[in-house]
């Protein structure tokens, strides 16, 4: 983990004062005790942190701290943030003195937003999980763009575990004849489930949300015919992560807690 000087030896400040990195620092001190509590570390929780309303030197500040996952919810903004973030890890390269820390050789951007079927070929370009698969006909998009590549791609299935209709995603009795039509596609590899909770302050309802998404997930993987790379249940967001990994996540996707922006509407973070 990165450190950062304590400003004062007297006292922590609050963590909206942290900084970038002091805030990272913070959120993986969360996620480390959240993963212990139900019997894991945090090296075993994938954190992407979505990055749609950092700025480029934010990323880049997390990126020289060893961070490696990152989301964004829109794919315009994914072509671009990748493009811009690969070219700048490649020109540090170029001009890094011997001995000097170095970057990692790259970023893994993961999809987290509602995915039009016309915008599925850029977001293949640039991602390297696609999070939100939530219906067969963008499967099957993917499946045809992907035929023309080099290598399948990877996704996580989308659950609709609260059932609000604004909320995209399959319904959980739905999921496994989803994921068995999928694999028929040879380009396409499902590696997992993906949900949010319910949209709401009631912790009860959020865990119930989360337990019913980690009980499919373990039923899918009990039926043994996607082998051991179907292994990412990705759940819970800025506000609900520590309860998610309580429940069996090992991806989530944070965002406000890193980049302040509570504010803002976080449809998919």
């Amino acid at each position: 983990m990165v450190t950062t000087p304590n400003p004062s030896s007297e006292s922590t400040p609050p963590v909206d004062d942290l900084g970038i990195i002091g805030r990272y620092n913070a959120l993986l001190e969360r996620v480390e005790a959240a993963a212990k509590r139900s019997g894991r570390t945090g090296k075993d929780i994938i954190v992407v942190l979505v990055s749609k309303y950092g700025t480029l030197e934010q990323i880049r500040e997390l990126i020289a701290a060893g961070h490696v996952h990152f989301g964004e919810s829109r794919a315009q903004q994914l072509e671009q943030r990748s493009a811009q973030i690969s070219d700048w890890i490649e020109r540090m390269g170029e001009i890094s003195s011997p001995g000097s820390q170095a970057l990692p050789d790259g970023v893994n951007w993961h999809m987290i937003g509602h995915l039009q079927r016309n915008k599925a070929r850029k977001t293949i370009k640039s991602a390297r999980l696609i999070q939100t698969v939530d219906s067969l006909r963008l499967a099957e998009e993917i499946q045809a763009i992907a035929a023309k590549g080099d290598e399948p791609v990877d996704v996580l299935v989308q659950v609709n575990v609260s059932g609000e209709p604004k909320k995209t995603g399959i319904t959980p009795p739905a999921v496994p004849h989803i994921i068995d039509q999928i694999e028929t596609m040879i380009n396409v590899q499902v590696r997992g489930l993906m949900c949010m909770a319910e949209n709401t302050d009631d912790d009860t309802a959020i865990r119930q949300n989360f337990e019913q998404c980690s009980e499919l997930f373990d039923e899918i993987r009990r039926r043994g015919n996607l082998g051991p790379r179907f292994n990412i249940l990705s759940m819970g967001m800025s506000n609900d992560f520590e309860s998610a990994i309580e429940c069996g996540a090992n991806c989530i996707r944070v965002g406000s807690a890193i980049f302040q922006d509570e504010g803002r509407p976080k449809p998919s973070e």
